[in-house]
């Protein structure tokens, strides 16, 4: 079956992570991507591997197709232009300002094109004081408020996930959908912004919204696992799990049976959930040391009896180990001309009528130079 998006089309004209992974989406979902790299190596990403393969690379533009073009040069523009006249999408993560100077912005391409839609992603946005500053990943992060709620503020240590850079390719990703919808309606395209730091405020709506009805206390990595009634520990294997217990009173029972410990609810430091939250730090502490006393599959299996939100805390390795996630087909093996087969984590949505489609692997430099370029229309 045809994607959702078959037969539309995607230039992108991006590295790195959030326009490649905001290109790759759609690619995901049926849209043919041409992938216009530079002539010096392409992608940066390109060089993260080892030899002939980049797992960095793959991980973020199987599905595309790549045009070896200079678009510095009088004959690259000539091709992106001409490219533009057919394509329904354009993506671009360049500094604000960077396509104008090479006549590629989006006032020089809608006239070419009226139902283009033009997608650029920067650091900080169109306009501001800091608009021409260089924008990577844990920048935004930080910038954002996002990286004081994933570790300690006295103690920082940076993420191991390039988390700003994703969410701004799934916002730009959403953008360009109601962009494609709306031009269902009006026939013209139009112009999606977004940034690092506009994405990555926007995903913290919850925390947010604490911090404006909370006398301007800011929220810190603590606040939610309190609200929330969220634990992490070690059992006496050494191994780690967490439980959610969030707000139902049957979670909080649960616990105690699994735990045996049924004389905490008669403690009036946890005598209801109000309570739990202001007292958390002495309630961690205590069922610390009772999950001492077991190993790991022993305790998910007693919190599993009681209906408790649990679970392992896995690696990698445990994660794509596991039968379910085996199941669910998280793990994509992929053709390469190169080394024969590369796998590639899959989608996380699933469409009845018009399926994910991952097919293919990222494609070599300028796989599909001559193949693209042969096709324009002069």
């Amino acid at each position: 079956m045809k994607g959702a998006l078959a037969g539309i089309t995607v230039l992108e004209v991006c590295s790195y992570v959030s326009g490649p992974y905001a290109a790759m989406l759609l690619g995901d979902l049926g849209a043919t991507v041409v992938k216009i790299e530079p002539p010096d190596g392409g992608d940066p990403f390109r060089g993260w591997g080892k030899g002939d393969y980049s797992a960095t690379f793959g991980s973020l533009n199987r599905n595309k197709k790549s045009v070896v073009l200079d678009v510095r040069t009088p004959e690259g523009k000539g091709a992106v232009r001409r490219l533009v006249r057919e394509a329904d999408v354009l993506i671009e993560n360049f500094r604000p300002g960077t396509m104008e100077r090479w006549n590629l912005g989006y006032e020089e391409l809608r006239p070419l094109n009226e139902r283009l839609i033009y997608c650029s992603i920067t650091g900080f946005g169109e306009s501001g004081p800091y608009r021409d500053w260089p924008g990577y990943d844990t920048v935004g992060q930080a910038m954002s408020g996002l990286l004081s709620l994933l570790t300690e503020r006295d103690a920082p240590k940076p993420m191991g996930i390039s988390l700003s850079d994703h969410l701004a390719g799934l916002f730009a990703c959403y953008g360009i959908l109601a962009a494609l919808m709306a031009r269902e309606r009006t026939g013209y395209g139009q112009r999606v912004q977004t940034s690092l730091l506009e994405s990555s405020i926007a995903f913290l709506a919850e925390n947010a919204a604490n911090f404006f009805e909370g006398a301007g206390k800011p929220p810190d990595r603590a606040t939610r696992t309190r609200q929330a009634q969220v634990f992490a520990f070690c059992a006496g294997d050494g191994l780690p799990f967490v439980v959610h217990l969030s707000s139902p009173p049957k979670f909080w029972e649960g616990l105690l049976r699994a735990c045996g410990r049924e004389d905490l609810a008669s403690d009036p430091r946890f005598a209801d959930r109000a309570a739990r939250q202001r007292h958390y730090d002495e309630l961690e502490a205590i069922l610390r040391e009772v999950f001492r006393t077991a190993g790991r599959d022993e305790w998910i299996a007693r919190l599993r009896r009681e209906d408790v939100p649990c679970g392992p805390l896995n690696d990698l390795g445990e994660v794509f180990d596991d039968p379910h996630v085996e199941l669910l087909g998280m793990r994509r093996r992929l053709p390469h001309p190169i080394r024969g087969e590369v796998s590639v984590v899959g989608g996380a949505v699933r469409l009845s009528a018009t399926p994910l489609r991952i097919e293919r692997a990222a494609p070599l430099l300028g796989e599909h130079t001559d193949e693209v370029l042969g096709s324009m229309k002069r």
